[in-house]
């Protein structure tokens, strides 16, 4: 992906970053939140505090429910609307985390400082997935583990489904502000990334892999049980784990 493009990227999601805080603020405060803790509690090591990066942290959501489950949180991301958002929305709900401006596919961060990675519709955004598994290969600490929540977005682009995009500003998930323009942009980003080529989570086998990583799986009924009708049918979310 070009350098133009990287730029497409960050310039769309400062354009959306307020509208995408408003569902995650909701989010935060709805059921589904005690859904996403439970799923991402039963993979973590059993012990806290834990030292984890939130991936492409977008608003806080990840990082700002898990700070408040005990555990020292560092959110990274490339966007900076998106983290002057989440560091008001950690304020205003009470969340101690870390944010940092910085590209989850290459960060300054020493080798082993994390002992779990969470990551939430990230890997299909980026111009370089291998890269970023090579990354987070390398933060974390034996007996780590990366949970990636994603999707094939791309399919959803094809069937030309836009449920997502036709929520209520009072609704816990999906997109609400997106105009006709911003949803072609998205559209278009969506196409032109590599995971766009790819099934999923197959292809995320294949990168974990290739990263290092010797023990992984999937689980494509996390988007059911989490998101329940919410869930997409052209791109249902997936949960791929990596233990190093």
């Amino acid at each position: 992906m070009t350098e133009n493009t990287t730029h497409r990227v960050q310039n769309y999601w400062t354009v959306r970053t307020h509208d995408f805080s408003t569902v995650r603020r909701n989010e935060l405060q709805d059921a589904i939140s005690e859904r996403w803790l439970s799923e991402i509690n039963a993979l973590l090591p059993q012990r806290k505090p834990l030292d984890i990066l939130d991936a492409g942290t977008g608003t806080g959501y990840f990082a700002i429910l898990l700070a408040r489950a005990g555990h020292r949180v560092t959110g990274v991301d490339m966007t900076p609307a998106m983290l002057a958002e989440a560091e008001a929305t950690a304020k205003a709900f009470e969340a101690s985390v870390r944010f940092l401006q910085a590209d989850v596919q290459a960060t300054d961060f020493p080798s082993e400082s994390f002992d779990a990675i969470v990551s939430r519709n990230v890997t299909w955004t980026l111009p370089d997935p291998l890269r970023a598994y090579r990354e987070w290969y390398r933060l974390l600490r034996p007996g780590g583990i990366v949970l990636n929540f994603d999707a094939n977005y791309a399919d959803n682009v094809r069937n030309h489904n836009q449920k997502a995009s036709r929520i209520k500003p009072e609704d816990v998930y999906g997109h609400i502000g997106v105009t006709p323009e911003l949803q072609r942009e998205c559209d278009e980003i969506t196409l032109a990334m590599p995971a766009s080529l790819h099934k999923r989570p197959a292809w995320d086998r294949e990168l974990a892999e290739a990263a290092g990583f010797s023990e992984y799986g999937d689980d494509k009924a996390a988007g059911r049980r989490i998101l329940r009708q919410n869930d997409l049918c052209d791109a249902p979310l997936f949960l791929f784990w990596a233990k190093k």
